[in-house]
């Protein structure tokens, strides 16, 4: 009797030992496979896409969103806004017809470099040393001379951008501005990081 007393003792202590050991042993091999579904460090720097909603937004007022670590420009251009752009060509633009490709995705062309020609889409960093310029909308600032059409000025070196972000010639930034991959998920939510073309598609 006493030896059966002893035997359901070490039979419990070993079911328990057990347990603990294949519980440890789960955990274990859960862990990696849960950090599988994590998203890997290339997609991470990649960046998720990101929506921004523009029914608030007012003529001649602009937003800025996060995206990839990168301030993103969202202007509502106003008609006089959209007139000066389209006056504006070689004689004052370094590239007024956006000819850098890399600058663009292949769906923006035009002098608004835009999906909608009043919505302006920019990466907001100057393609000089990457400051971030200052948004300067108004026509013949005082300071930026009486020719200004309105647009963006870096304060760090001087480069000059328009309201589309072309870049004026004669300043340091090599280029235009960039402008991201987006896309309208409806007519007041832009998706910045899934081209038209896929959204489209």
């Amino acid at each position: 009797m006493s030896n059966d007393g002893v035997n359901k003792g070490r039979r419990r202590f070993l079911v328990g030992a057990t347990s603990v050991v294949g519980a440890a042993g789960a955990v274990g091999v859960a862990v990696p496979f849960v950090a599988s579904w994590n998203p890997s460090a290339k997609a991470l720097a990649a960046g998720a896409p990101v929506k921004a909603d523009i029914s608030k937004l007012t003529d001649g007022q602009q937003m800025t969103v996060e995206w990839r670590g990168k301030p993103i420009w969202i202007l509502k251009r106003t008609p006089e806004m959209m007139k000066r752009l389209e006056s504006l060509g070689e004689d004052t633009l370094r590239d007024p017809n956006s000819t850098v490709a890399s600058q663009q995705p292949s769906y923006i062309s035009g002098p608004m470099r835009s999906i909608k020609p009043e919505i302006g889409v920019m990466i907001g960093i100057c393609t000089h040393l990457g400051c971030s310029p200052t948004f300067r909308p108004e026509p013949a600032a005082a300071d930026l001379g009486g020719d200004w059409p309105g647009g963006y000025f870096c304060p760090c070196h001087g480069s000059r951008f328009d309201l589309a972000g072309r870049v004026f010639n004669g300043v340091p930034a090599p280029t235009n501005l960039e402008i991201p991959p987006y896309s309208y998920e409806s007519d007041n939510v832009i998706v910045v990081g899934v081209d038209q073309e896929v959204a489209n598609g």
